[in-house]
């Protein structure tokens, strides 16, 4: 008989709202949350689940997504509807929520700089930019991303708005992107630093080569000056009309068009 949780003190909630809410803990405890039938399922491919928490209703609606989910996770527990509304964090919630396992991406170095096309985010600190760009990033065959300063990409918004793609994609982090554009150009990559400015060079008419790195910048700040000087282009989206800027995500999608046009 399946477990039913219906206490809010339960120990196993509690560690779940806490790795929802603080990237510390999820840091320290090498663990993540999601939320959400599809998410969950497609993020089962990927990582490994420890737990699953679901309510009644939703292994009706959702039944292929939770059976799934049962197989795949190593603890299965049906929670209260009211257990279930201390869990999400969204408008509608599903009613089914997974405790996962970070991955570890240190194996992806190497693939990342073997990779023709790449995205380098620089401090980015809004969790939906970040998952965007991801998902465009997938959805448009870029090789992966360099991260540096960014946000933390087990953040649940970031998890929701990439739908699997920061799971799935080539990741590295990186301290210093200045240095890392010296590495990348040493490998034989194009180095692009991306801003509005007028003086920067046309993104459209820019000569990219076979392999091409681009740094996307802060939301506010956009890329610092110290990897924008590391960098042999800097490069702007041409706009029209009185728009001095574009949002981050929005920007690295038109960028990331032209790198694999």
């Amino acid at each position: 008989m399946q477990t039913l949780i219906t206490a809010k003190s339960n120990e196993k909630i509690k560690a779940a709202v806490q790795l929802r809410d603080s990237a510390k803990a999820r840091r320290e405890q090498g663990m993540f949350f999601l939320e959400g039938a599809r998410l969950c399922a497609d993020a089962s491919g990927s990582v490994e689940v420890v737990r699953l928490f679901y309510t009644s209703k939703a292994a009706e609606k959702y039944c292929d997504e939770v059976t799934l989910l049962k197989e795949r996770a190593a603890e299965s527990y049906e929670v209260s509807e009211e257990i279930a509304a201390k869990l999400s964090d969204t408008f509608s919630p599903q009613g089914i929520f997974c405790v996962c396992k970070t991955l570890d991406k240190t194996h992806y170095i190497d693939k990342i700089y073997s990779n023709a096309k790449i995205v380098a985010l620089e401090n980015i600190q809004d969790p939906a930019n970040l998952g965007a760009i991801a998902r465009t990033a997938e959805a448009l065959g870029i090789g992966g991303a360099v991260l540096c300063g960014c946000c933390d990409v087990y953040n649940p918004k970031a998890q929701r708005a990439a739908m699997g793609s920061l799971l799935r994609l080539p990741i590295i982090t990186v301290e210093d992107m200045g240095l890392a554009m010296k590495e990348f150009e040493g490998r034989g990559y194009v180095t692009l630093s991306s801003t509005p400015s007028e003086s920067a060079e046309d993104i459209t008419v820019t000569p990219l080569g076979e392999k091409t790195v681009c740094v996307i910048g802060n939301e506010g700040n956009g890329v610092t000056e110290k990897t924008a000087m590391s960098c042999m282009h800097r490069v702007r989206v041409p706009m029209k009309g009185r728009a001095e800027s574009l949002n981050a995500s929005m920007a690295a999608a038109i960028i990331m068009w032209e790198l694999m046009r």
